[in-house]
């Protein structure tokens, strides 16, 4: 399970290696707190005990990170 973001207020941004038959994602965790966000295009794929303006802020980050996202991916996976 590749960490590719470590965000200092305790999120945390991985993929699964399993992951690799969907398209580039991002899974978002903080606590009981879980995101999915596909990157192409940046959206929100399904989550739980975040609230919208959590979201909203874990979907900046997203956006902040998608070049190493999709470079440690392609990494990992060997595309």
């Amino acid at each position: 399970m590749p960490t590719v973001v470590r965000n200092v207020k305790g999120y945390r941004f991985f993929f699964f290696s399993l992951d690799r038959s969907e398209p580039i994602h991002i899974h978002v965790s903080k606590g009981n707190g879980y995101a999915k966000f596909w990157l192409d295009p940046i959206e929100l794929a399904r989550s739980r005990n975040f609230r919208s303006h959590e979201l909203e802020g874990k979907k900046r980050l997203v956006e902040e990170n998608v070049e190493e996202t999709e470079r440690r991916w392609h990494e990992h996976f060997g595309r």
